[in-house]
């Protein structure tokens, strides 16, 4: 079986001998593609319930943040 030159997926070619920087683009790479995050969102199966739970949660920890940073500071007495 001949193969052909062509790379499928992610890959980072490595100049110099220098795999660390290559590593880092790599990671770089899947970081930004978001490969990583899918394969931890489809481990397990999560019911519409869950998720509409999970984004209400996410949503009034943004909103309780936001609160906090435009809030006066406390009184340090």
């Amino acid at each position: 079986m001949k193969y052909n030159n062509v790379l499928r997926g992610r890959s980072v070619e490595v100049k110099n001998d220098d795999v660390n920087k290559a590593l880092r683009k790599f990671k770089n790479k899947v970081q930004e593609s978001g490969i990583l995050q899918d394969l931890k969102e489809r481990e397990h199966y999560v019911s519409k319930a869950n998720k509409l739970r999970r984004a209400k949660s996410a949503g009034r920890m943004r909103w309780l943040k936001r609160l906090e940073a435009e809030s006066l500071p406390k009184k340090l007495y």
